[in-house]
């Protein structure tokens, strides 16, 4: 074997995408390829080992904003240990501000952008020659027809154990200035037929959980419609079996022919991503998001009063112009519209987005290490920005971790992010933790912090009683969450 390929991924469920696009297309290199995925926190001693084991001259690195640092470690004893070894990294981490970076200096090649053409002719050179003189190279687009699909080397185990991620397009025609695709010039499609042809090859291997990393599912409405049709049509005939399929959706563009396809889904098969990040109409002219607040409110209130799709609705802390008493009226707007779940993110400064012009205007101060995440701004400073983070991270263990369908309405009122942060406050200054605080203890602390509030005693724990049984242990719902969903919601 001459060639593997690697990245250290965020979890075991996760599959590398990416990776298989690569080994996919490499042509003739293909037998002399292998790969092989690791997750991230192992040891960077048992992850070089293992690369050595397999004796390759060229390694590939898949490298992200989530396993740079990581990776910059497990490439740096690499090269110190078997320096032959030739190291070239790939993926959107390394791709902007390339020279910049310590894991770049550590590498022998750099790969910019799309790697599915470029790669395997760097590896060529490598292996035959003649030998390539610039460190840095730009990715060729190929024309999506000409990149052969990567879907056949998810192996039974993927299948049988972890997410498949798959995509029907690549690229975003929308400019948001925080996302990685305002780079992209327009989306481009697969051709339908033959994605649909190797997601029925998934099926019949006995894939049913699918998750499509597509930014913009719903920019084309006929081909939205024909791939929910095929899953459909496979819950139609096999109702026992349902398929678990995760879409991202573009809030403000649900026409009534994609309602009528969304509403024939039976609980448990659908969820829906997405992103409104604000409300605030100055702050989305501000980072360039194009987006009719209105219609995207009545489209997520469509979505949870008549369709049976779980619904996940992301929104952003820290961004230009964003107050936090702006952040909390977009939040208490999302409340109202009841998604199950509400995703608070922190403002993360990725490589190459256009999110950098506002940094002197608006002090944005972001931290130097990955993620990027913002530390402070002009109208959000230090102190209130990490309130911010452990309300987010709360907002997980007791909102989002949908144990608390009860006790949740009661603890947020009718001032929903108010209370809930003075609840995070609370909870802080209470256990001095955000992190590993055990479900049996979270429980007690609500019943506290309830009481607190005026809530008698035998009242919180009546309320909380009514969310667990037997201590900490959530009551069985009315109606238990689909086998898929569940999975998804214990990932």
């Amino acid at each position: 074997m001459s060639i593997l390929l690697t990245t250290l991924n965020a979890r075991y469920t996760h599959a590398s995408l990416g990776l298989r696009y690569l080994l996919a297309n490499m042509g003739e290199l293909q037998e002399q390829t292998r790969l092989q995925e690791f997750v991230i926190g192992a040891k960077a001693t048992e992850i070089v080992e293992r690369i050595l084991s397999y004796s390759p001259k060229i390694v590939g690195f898949g490298i992200y904003i989530w396993n740079v640092e990581e990776t910059a470690k497990v490439v740096a004893m690499l090269k110190r240990v078997a320096p032959q070894v030739v190291v070239v990294l790939g993926g959107p981490e390394v791709s902007h501000e390339t020279n910049e970076q310590e894991i770049v200096k550590l590498a022998d090649y750099v790969i910019t952008g799309w790697g599915d053409v470029t790669f395997p002719k760097l590896c060529g050179e490598i292996l035959n020659g003649p030998k390539p003189l610039m460190k840095v190279h730009a990715g060729v687009q190929p024309p999506m027809a000409e990149i052969k699909l990567p879907y056949s080397l998810y192996s039974d185990d993927d299948i049988k154990n972890r997410t498949l991620y798959v995509e029907a397009s690549r690229g975003c025609p929308f400019k948001c200035e925080f996302c990685l695709s305002a780079l992209d010039k327009t989306a481009w499609p697969f051709a339908l037929d033959t994605f649909l042809a190797e997601m029925e090859s998934l099926y019949q291997r006995g894939a049913r959980l699918f998750k499509f990393v597509d930014r913009t599912f719903n920019l084309n409405i006929k081909t939205s419609l024909k791939i929910m049709q095929f899953f459909l049509d496979k819950i139609e005939a096999n109702p026992d079996d349902p398929i678990y399929a995760h879409f991202e959706l573009v809030p403000d563009h649900l026409p009534d022919a994609l309602k009528e396809g969304i509403a024939k889904f039976p609980p448990g098969a659908l969820q829906f991503e997405i992103g409104i990040q604000s409300f605030n109409p100055e702050v989305q002219t501000l980072v360039s998001r194009k987006q009719d607040n209105q219609k995207a409110a009545d489209n997520i209130r469509w979505l949870t009063k008549q369709s049976h799709a779980h619904m996940h609705v992301d929104l952003i802390a820290g961004l230009p112009g964003e107050t936090v008493e702006s952040f909390a009226e977009g939040f208490n707007k999302l409340w109202a519209l009841e998604p199950h779940e509400i995703q608070l993110g922190i403002l993360k400064r990725l490589r190459g987005t256009p999110i950098i012009r506002h940094t002197q205007e608006f002090g944005m101060v972001y931290d130097p290490y990955a993620p990027y995440t913002i530390l402070a701004n002009k109208d959000i400073d230090f102190p209130t920005m990490q309130r911010l983070v452990r309300f987010a991270r709360y907002w997980d263990l007791v909102a989002n971790s949908g144990r608390f369908g009860h006790t949740l309405p009661v603890l947020l009122g009718d001032a929903p992010f108010q209370r809930f942060m003075a609840f995070a406050d609370w909870l802080y200054a209470n256990t001095d933790a955000t992190h590993r605080i055990a479900l049996e203890r979270l429980v007690a602390m609500v019943s506290r912090y309830l009481q607190t509030q005026g809530m008698a005693k035998d009242d919180a724990e009546a309320l909380l009683a009514s969310d667990y049984s037997g201590g900490a242990k959530p009551k069985p719902a009315e109606t238990p969450a689909p086998k898929r969903q569940a999975r998804r919601l214990a990932a």
